[in-house]
C-alpha cells in the first residue's frame, strides 16, 4: 500500500502559522522592502517550525535585516580567571543577540588611576555604539558617561554600579544580598564565635562597598556574638593580599571566618594554605573559577557566590542593543539570581 503524499509546505503556510500577511512574508522572503525585526523573527521561527523549503533563505534575510552594532566592554585585570571568563561570555552573548549583528570589543584597564580609566572610556566609546564598563567609582569616570551620553553612546555599568546620572544602566546581582548570604554562611558554618576578616578590593567598587556593608549589618544584627575586624584592602592584586593575609594569620591565629569580597583572592589562599592554626577557618568569596572550585574541594573555602555569566551577559547585551534601538526609554536594570556553589554541589 503506497503512503499518501504530504504536501510540502507554503508561503501561505507560513503567513498563517506566524499570523502575519502573505505580502509580508513575501517581503521577508524577498528582501522587497524593510520588515520589522520582531517580525521577521516570528516568520523565521513559522518557517522553522513548519519545514519550510526556503527557511535558509528566511534566515539569512533576516540576520541582513538586524543593525549593525559594536559594543565594547571594558574590563579589569584581563590575567584573572573571572575576567577571562566574563570576556569569553560577553563575546558570545554579543554574537548570538537576536536584536542585532553584534561585534563585540573587549579591552582591559591597565591602570585604575581615576583620570586614565576616564580617558580609556572615552577613547572605546569613540570607536562604538555603546559601552558596558567595569571600573571604581569617580567623579571623573560620571563626567566622561556624561560626555559619552551627550554624543548617543549609552554606557552601562557592569558588575559595579557607578553614581554617573547618565549611566545607561547597571547589570549585576545584589550586592546587598550577596553580603548577608556571606555573613550567613560564616555565622553558621563556624562552630562558635570569634574574629572574622573581610577583604575588599577597593572601598570605590560600588559593589564591594555595598556587600561589605551588608556582611556587618547581618553580623551585627543576627550573630553578635562574633569579632568584626577592621576591612582588609587588596588593592585587587594577588600578591597584596597574600602578605595581608600572611600578617592577619599572624596577628589572629584565633580567626574563625573570612570573606574575600574583592579582588586579590588567589593570594588569600596561597597563605590560608599555609595557615598552621588549628582554629576552624570557615572561607567565602566570589566567583567559581579554576582556583576557587579547587580551593572548594580541598576545604580553604566552604562556599563561592557567583555571577550566572551567560544569563547576565545576555540580558546585559540585550538592555544595550534596546538602549540603542530606544535611547529614551530611560535607566536599564538587569539584576540576575546569584549562584550558590558548595563543596557538595561542583
Amino acid at each position: 500500500m503506497s503512503k499518501p503524499k504530504t504536501t510540502r509546505p507554503t508561503m501561505l503556510d507560513v503567513a498563517r502559522a506566524s499570523g502575519h500577511s502573505l505580502s509580508t512574508v513575501d517581503r521577508v522572503l524577498n528582501g522587497r522592502s524593510t520588515v520589522r525585526a520582531d517580525t521577521a523573527q516570528h516568520i523565521q521561527q513559522a518557517a522553522e517550525s513548519l519545514g519550510y523549503y526556503a527557511v535558509e533563505v528566511i534566515r539569512e534575510r533576516v540576520r541582513e535585516a538586524k543593525p549593525r552594532r559594536r559594543l565594547g566592554f571594558l574590563l579589569q585585570q584581563p590575567g584573572t580567571a573571572f575576567y577571562q571568563n566574563l570576556a569569553q561570555a560577553l563575546a558570545q552573548a554579543t554574537a548570538a543577540c537576536p536584536q542585532i549583528q553584534g561585534l563585540a570589543t573587549v579591552e582591559y584597564l591597565a591602570s585604575q588611576s581615576p583620570d586614565r580609566v576616564a580617558a580609556h572610556l572615552l577613547a572605546l566609546g569613540s570607536q562604538v555604539d555603546a559601552v558596558a564598563i567595569v571600573a571604581a567609582d569617580h567623579p571623573l569616570l560620571s563626567e566622561a558617561i556624561a560626555q559619552l551620553h551627550a554624543g548617543g553612546v549609552p554606557v552601562f555599568a557592569l558588575v559595579s554600579d557607578l553614581s554617573a546620572p547618565q549611566r545607561a544602566g547597571y547589570a549585576g546581582l545584589d550586592s546587598r544580598r550577596m553580603g548577608r548570604t556571606a555573613a550567613w554562611m560564616v555565622s553558621e558554618l563556624a562552630r562558635g564565635p570569634g574574629p572574622v576578616a573581610v577583604f575588599v578590593g577597593s572601598h570605590r567598587f560600588q559593589c564591594q562597598e555595598l556587600t561589605e556593608m551588608s556582611f556587618r549589618a547581618y553580623m551585627r544584627e543576627h550573630a553578635p556574638a562574633f569579632e568584626l575586624l577592621e576591612s582588609i584592602p587588596t588593592l585587587e592584586s594577588a600578591d597584596y593580599a597574600e602578605e595581608r593575609t600572611h600578617d592577619l594569620l599572624q596577628r589572629r591565629p584565633d580567626l574563625c571566618g573570612v570573606y574575600v569580597g574583592g579582588g586579590g583572592i588567589d593570594g588569600v589562599l596561597r597563605a590560608l594554605r599555609s595557615r598552621s592554626g588549628t582554629t576552624r577557618l570557615i572561607g567565602v568569596a566570589n566567583d567559581l573559577t579554576a582556583m576557587t572550585r579547587s580551593a572548594l574541594l580541598d576545604g580553604q573555602l566552604h562556599a563561592v557566590l557567583s555571577h550566572p555569566l551567560p544569563l547576565l551577559c545576555t540580558q546585559l547585551v540585550a538592555q544595550m542593543a534596546d538602549a540603542l534601538a530606544q535611547p529614551s526609554a530611560g535607566l536599564r536594570q538587569v539584576l540576575v539570581p546569584m549562584e550558590i556553589h558548595v563543596p557538595q554541589s561542583i
